[in-house]
C-alpha cells in the first residue's frame, strides 16, 4: 500500500479523508471539505432558511446551527450583521423575509447598545407588512422583555407611516401567530394628535367602530376603514364589487361567503398587488375569471410579465416556481380544488421566473452545468415550499445561466444504470448527459429531473468527466449542498488536475443549496467561489467571476 497515496497526497485525496496541510472538516455525510465563515452562513441561511432541514441534518439541527451562526455575527459586529440583514431583505433578494425578521430579532436581543439601535432603526426597512411585524414580535418575545428601545421601535412602526398606508395594513392584515395590532398597540402606545387619522385608526383597532354610514367617510385616508365595514353590511354581490373597486378593499376584509363569486374577484383583480395575484391564480380560474379568451387573462398576463413591476413587488423567482409548479398541476398540493390551467398564464409564469433574476449578460465563455441530483440533495424544502427541493431547484437555477450561455453543456451527478444511490444502490454513480433546454417550460424540467436516478455525491465527477473526454470548459458550475463523500478524489483537486492537463484556466462556481456550513471550494483558490442558490444577484455573480471581473 502506498503511504503518499493514502496518507500525504495533495494531488489525489479520497472524500472520506480531509486533503494534507488544508483545514478541511468533515461535513454531515461524514466526507470532508470546507467550512464556510460565519459571514458566508449569515447569507445563506437569510437567503435559503432552513425549513426543512437536510437529509443529514434534520430541521431543528440545523435551525439551532444557523441560530448560532447569527448570534455569533451580532456579536462580533452587530451593527455590520444589521446592514446585511436589511441589504437582503430590503432588495428582495430571499424568496422568504422570516429568516431576516428572525436575524433582526436576535440583533435587537443579542447585540451591543449600537446594535440593538441599529435592530430598531432597521425594523420598517425589514418589516414592511403587518404580518412581518407579527412574525419579529413572537421572535422577539421569546429572546427578551419588552423594554423602552422595542416599543418606541414599534410604536414609531405605527406612527411614522402614513395614514392610508397604516388603514391598509390594518385591514389586511390584522392578526397572525396569535398576534393582532391591537395586542401591539396595547404594548407599544404609539402616540397621535386626538383629532388625526391615526387616532381614529388607533381607535378602530382596539374598539371598532359603533355605527357606519351610507356615506363615504369625509377624511380620505380612513375610507377604506368605512369601506371595509361597510362591506359587511350590504347584502349583493354586485354592492361588494362596487365597493372593493372603488375603495380597494383587500381579499382579508371580504367576508368570506362573497369570494365565491365571479364579480367580486374581477373587481378585487383591479387593485390587486402582484404577491397576492400570484397567490391567487388557481381561484380566479377555478371561479371562471380566467379563460383562454378572457380580458382578465390578457390583464394577468401582462401584470406577470412587467418586469419591473415584479421588482417593485420584490417577487422573488422562488415565489413564481412555486405557483408555476402548483397552477401547472391543476391541483392544490393540499384541499380537493382542482382548475383549469391557462396556457397563457402558464407561459407568463415562466417568463416571469427568467425575469426576477434581473438582465444577465452573455460572457461568451464554455460552461459545464453540473447538478447534484444525489438522495441528499431531494430532502429539505427551499424557502419552506412545498415540494420544492435542493435537487429541483437547482435545476431551475442552472437554466438562469443556460438561457444567456449558448456554448454550455448540462449534466446531473446520478447513479448508473440499473443502480440506485451510488455505491451503496449497486451502481456506480456517473454523469448523465441532460437534454433540457431554456426553451422548455419550466414545470416540463422540474419533472425530467424529479424522476432521474439518485447518485452517491461525488462532486469531483463533472472535473474528472470532462478531464477524461478533453471537454474545453472555461467555467464549471455545480449546484450541490457540498456534503460529498463519495469519490477518490477532491473536487478542487479535480479541477486543479482539469487545468493541467487542458491548460485552461478554469474556473469553480459552488452554488449552495441548503444553508449548512460547507463548501466544496477552496477558498484559498481565487479560481474558486462560493455562491448562495436562489440569491436574485447569483446569475450576474457568477457570470462577472466566469470572465474574472472581482477576482
Amino acid at each position: 500500500m502506498s503511504y503518499l497515496q493514502n496518507v500525504l497526497s495533495t494531488r489525489q485525496t479520497p472524500q472520506s479523508a480531509p486533503i494534507p496541510g488544508t483545514d478541511q472538516v468533515p461535513n454531515s455525510a461524514g466526507g470532508f471539505a470546507w467550512a464556510v465563515d460565519d459571514w458566508t452562513r449569515l447569507d445563506r441561511f437569510l437567503i435559503l432558511g432552513s425549513e426543512g432541514g437536510s437529509y443529514y441534518a434534520g430541521e431543528q439541527k440545523l435551525t439551532l446551527e444557523n441560530a448560532a451562526t447569527v448570534k455569533r455575527c451580532v456579536e462580533l459586529d452587530g451593527e455590520r450583521a444589521v446592514r446585511r440583514i436589511v441589504e437582503i431583505s430590503d432588495a428582495g433578494r430571499a424568496p422568504r423575509n422570516d429568516p431576516a425578521i428572525f436575524a433582526l430579532a436576535v440583533a435587537s436581543a443579542w447585540g451591543e447598545a449600537s446594535a440593538r439601535s441599529a435592530a430598531f432603526r432597521a425594523l420598517p426597512r425589514v418589516c414592511r407588512t403587518g404580518t412581518h411585524l407579527f412574525h419579529f414580535a413572537g421572535y422577539v418575545e421569546g429572546m427578551r422583555g419588552w423594554g423602552r428601545g422595542l416599543r418606541t421601535a414599534v410604536a414609531s412602526w405605527y406612527s411614522e407611516r402614513p395614514a392610508r398606508d397604516l388603514a391598509y395594513q390594518a385591514v389586511k392584515y390584522g392578526q397572525r401567530d396569535g398576534w393582532s395590532h391591537r395586542d401591539l398597540l396595547r404594548l407599544a402606545h404609539p402616540k397621535a394628535e386626538p383629532d388625526s387619522a391615526h387616532n381614529a385608526l388607533y381607535r378602530w383597532i382596539v374598539k371598532g367602530w359603533e355605527g357606519v354610514d351610507e356615506e363615504p367617510h369625509p377624511d380620505p385616508d380612513l375610507r377604506l376603514i368605512w369601506a371595509c365595514e361597510r362591506v359587511k353590511r350590504v347584502g349583493t354581490r354586485e354592492e361588494v364589487a362596487a365597493l372593493v373597486a372603488e375603495y380597494g378593499v383587500p381579499r382579508e376584509a371580504v367576508p368570506t361567503y362573497w369570494l365565491g363569486q365571479a364579480v367580486v374577484w374581477e373587481a378585487l383583480l383591479q387593485g390587486m398587488p402582484m404577491t397576492a395575484l400570484i397567490r391567487n391564480l388557481a381561484t380566479l380560474t377555478r371561479v371562471g375569471l380566467l379563460t383562454p379568451h378572457a380580458d382578465a387573462t390578457r390583464r394577468v398576463v401582462a401584470q406577470l410579465t412587467d418586469g419591473e413591476r415584479l421588482r417593485r413587488a420584490r417577487v422573488h423567482p422562488i415565489q413564481v416556481l412555486s405557483a408555476l409548479r402548483t397552477y401547472a398541476q391543476g391541483h392544490g398540493e393540499r384541499g380537493n380544488h382542482q382548475w383549469a390551467p391557462v396556457a397563457q398564464v402558464v407561459d407568463a409564469l415562466d417568463a416571469a421566473f427568467y425575469t426576477g433574476f434581473g438582465n444577465v449578460s452573455p460572457t461568451g465563455k464554455r460552461w459545464m452545468l453540473a447538478l447534484d441530483v444525489s438522495g441528499s440533495m431531494a430532502c429539505g424544502l427551499i424557502a419552506g415550499v412545498p415540494g420544492l427541493t435542493p435537487r429541483i431547484a437547482s435545476a431551475a437555477m442552472a437554466l438562469i445561466t443556460a438561457a444567456v450561455e449558448p456554448n454550455h453543456s448540462l449534466v446531473a451527478f446520478t447513479a448508473g444504470q440499473g443502480g440506485y444511490g451510488g455505491q451503496w444502490g449497486g451502481g456506480v454513480s456517473g454523469l448523465t448527459p441532460l437534454a433540457l433546454s431554456p426553451r422548455q417550460r419550466l414545470d416540463d424540467v422540474v419533472k425530467t429531473v424529479a424522476a432521474l436516478p439518485m447518485g452517491g455525491t461525488d462532486c469531483s465527477l463533472p472535473m474528472l468527466h470532462a478531464t477524461k473526454h478533453r471537454i474545453p470548459v472555461d467555467c464549471f458550475v455545480i449546484y450541490t449542498d457540498s456534503e460529498t463523500w463519495h469519490g477518490q478524489i477532491h473536487p478542487a483537486q479535480a479541477l486543479r488536475e482539469y487545468r493541467g492537463r487542458m491548460g485552461i484556466p478554469a474556473r469553480l462556481v459552488v452554488c449552495g443549496m441548503l444553508s449548512n456550513g460547507f463548501t466544496i471550494a477552496d477558498p484559498d483558490d481565487a479560481g474558486m467561489l462560493d455562491v448562495v442558490g436562489f440569491d436574485t444577484a447569483t446569475p450576474n455573480l457568477i457570470s462577472d467571476f466566469a470572465v474574472g471581473n472581482g477576482a
